[in-house]
């Protein structure tokens, strides 16, 4: 691949630019396809992997080849970047949908605390003060946000994604990285503390990267189940992260649970 890059780089042969952009769009479709699940009826897997494509170009367009990094690092945060930026464009996750997920994320960090133990739904119902049958429409309409926002700083006003977390790779922030070891650490303990159907199902989705049609055959369950507890699992994760960073932004959560995750098997 390093002949197409020199081609267009130094050389600006448009043929070599498009060359790339061909060979990197499975790209796009990796990504987008794991932010499609469950999307809003109005929304249609075309206009992902449209505003991925824009996210694509852009990172072949702005890529360092000389830079030693390899480019599927680089364009993946950029791709899903522009992915979200669409998303966010068309209004897909309204500040009420933002708190009614704080509100379970509080609920969950809440009640287990209190009772030191997994809760049930009907327990979180309850600390809500709604009905069985309303806290499960509710995780259904936080089940698609759950996932697409997981690489956005997750406040009341919109999110930031975090499209620029790889610009140098060899130069590291020292508050930066004593923020990313605390966040790691904290993940790794709270990942302890999660049901295990619950450590399952975010060991499969983000370290082994299987869809979550591929994780319902493998736990022989339905696909929106699968949804169903993964969407549980990240609300019970982030409110106890919340509590235990002292309410500190939780950006690039599912990049961390990834990390966190490698990091316990090579313990």
């Amino acid at each position: 691949m390093e002949p197409l890059w020199i081609a267009f780089k130094e050389r600006h042969e448009e043929d070599a630019r498009r060359r790339l952009v061909e060979n990197y769009v499975g790209l796009v479709k990796y990504v987008a396809g794991r932010m499609a699940v469950g999307l809003p009826h109005y929304l249609e897997f075309t206009d992902l992997y449209s505003a991925g494509l824009v996210g694509l170009i852009q990172a072949v367009d702005h890529f360092d080849h000389q830079r030693g990094i390899k480019f599927e690092t680089y364009a993946v945060p950029r791709i899903r970047g522009s992915i979200l930026d669409e998303l966010r464009a068309q209004d897909w996750f309204p500040r009420s949908l933002r708190r009614k997920a704080r509100q379970l994320e509080e609920a969950y960090a809440v009640l287990e605390m209190k009772l030191g133990r997994p809760v049930s739904d009907e327990e979180i119902a309850a600390e809500l003060d709604i009905s069985v049958k309303d806290f499960d429409r509710w995780v259904g309409e936080v089940a698609v946000a759950t996932i697409v926002s997981l690489d956005s700083e997750g406040d009341d006003t919109g999110g930031t994604p975090m499209v620029d977390t790889l610009a140098d790779p060899n130069h590291v922030v020292a508050d930066e990285a004593v923020a990313d070891g605390e966040m790691r650490q904290a993940v790794v303990e709270v990942l302890a503390d999660l049901p295990e159907k619950d450590r399952l199902v975010l060991t499969l989705y983000y370290y082994e990267e299987l869809t979550l049609r591929e994780i319902g055959e493998v736990l022989e369950v339905t696909e929106s189940r699968v949804c169903q507890i993964h969407t549980k699992a990240i609300l019970r994760l982030r409110g106890k992260l919340h509590r235990k960073l002292n309410q500190k932004p939780i950006a690039r959560l599912g990049a961390e649970v990834a990390a966190a995750m490698k990091q316990k098997v090579q313990v």
